[in-house]
């Protein structure tokens, strides 16, 4: 039996929690301020949703848009023979995608620091980040139905678990026409945030729960009572399960997708987030169709939990792109 005030000390950062959505805010605000200026926000041209990227301009036109729509990193050189045939096809995917995803091109050889940062050994390498998520798509050479498989995945991921359902493409749009200002979030949210977190603290999920359902039902994008709903959501899931029952169902049934869901979220409650990580992967290569999705989800939800600045979060983002594609 699980005890009544169960802790997530060490596993989730609240301050990293609040940090992100700081900076979530500001892009907001950053947003709202160009749309009063007369740029940005609206619909936009097909000629946007594909873009040259550098190291100065990386955290605007990647991470802060990443909170409106996913965006598809292609790390590429000019010397690369497989870049050239890789890119014309993801230009063109990202304009038949219709705003659905935004195409970031980074010159290898000009941004050093870039690729050192997501670890590439390789390229052509192609990365997606999705609400500041950085997530490996694939690397090398890839055939256009793996990549529109790959792309479908993406674009499901970030409207089912983060609302993201993209921009809206006006081909019709005249440059330097002015958009229609972005809907600003009501707020703020400190007030219910805080009553949410001690809510945690004193081991009252359900309104825990409900204080970031709160939240979420006015802004659908907060950062921050996303992840804590994530964590709240996590601790009532396991609170009546038997972890010595759970833990003996999914060693007798390695193959059982439900059995190691539930041990993996036993796992991470108890601080050990790497084997949460490795069963869930493993389970992934294990199984197929609904099983398999279910597993995935669930892995995703846990990464949300974590933080998605942490190690292990990224090393285990790169093994689940290898156990998928």
């Amino acid at each position: 039996m699980q005890p009544r005030n169960m802790s997530m000390s060490g596993v989730v950062d609240l301050a990293a929690v609040k940090a992100a959505q700081e900076a979530k805010a500001k892009a907001e605000q950053a947003r709202a301020e160009a749309a009063r200026q007369g740029g940005g926000g609206g619909a936009v041209s097909p000629a946007s949703l594909v873009i040259d990227v550098d190291e100065a301009g990386f955290e605007r036109d990647v991470l802060q848009r990443s909170t409106e729509v996913p965006v598809v990193i292609d790390f590429w050189a000019e010397w690369c023979e497989p870049c050239k045939q890789l890119s014309p096809v993801l230009e063109r995917l990202a304009v038949e995608y219709n705003g659905r995803f935004v195409l970031a091109k980074v010159d290898v050889d000009a941004n050093q620091m870039l690729m050192q940062q997501f670890g590439i050994q390789g390229i052509p390498a192609v990365f997606a980040v999705v609400a500041g998520q950085a997530l490996p798509l694939f690397q090398g050479a890839a055939g256009e139905a793996q990549i529109r498989g790959t792309l479908d995945q993406l674009v499901q991921v970030a409207e089912q678990r983060f609302g993201l359902t993209g921009l809206t493409v006006d081909a019709d749009a005249e440059p330097g026409s002015a958009p229609e200002a972005p809907e600003v979030p009501a707020g703020p949210y400190d007030a219910l945030l805080e009553a949410a977190v001690q809510a945690l603290d004193a081991g009252d999920l359900g309104g825990a729960i409900q204080a970031y359902k709160n939240v979420l039902s006015d802004d659908p994008g907060n950062t921050e009572a996303k992840l804590g709903l994530a964590q709240a959501e996590l601790l009532q899931r396991v609170q009546s399960v038997d972890p010595q029952q759970a833990r003996k169902d999914a060693a007798d049934k390695p193959g059982d997708a439900e059995a190691q869901i539930t041990a993996a979220d036993l796992d991470l409650v108890g601080g050990h987030v790497e084997d949460a990580f490795g069963r869930l992967i493993d389970t992934v290569r294990r199984t197929a169709g609904d099983d398999r999705d279910a597993v995935r989800l669930r892995l995703l939800e846990l990464f949300e939990v974590v933080g998605a600045d942490d190690p292990r979060v990224i090393a285990a983002r790169r093994a689940l792109a290898r156990a998928l594609f």
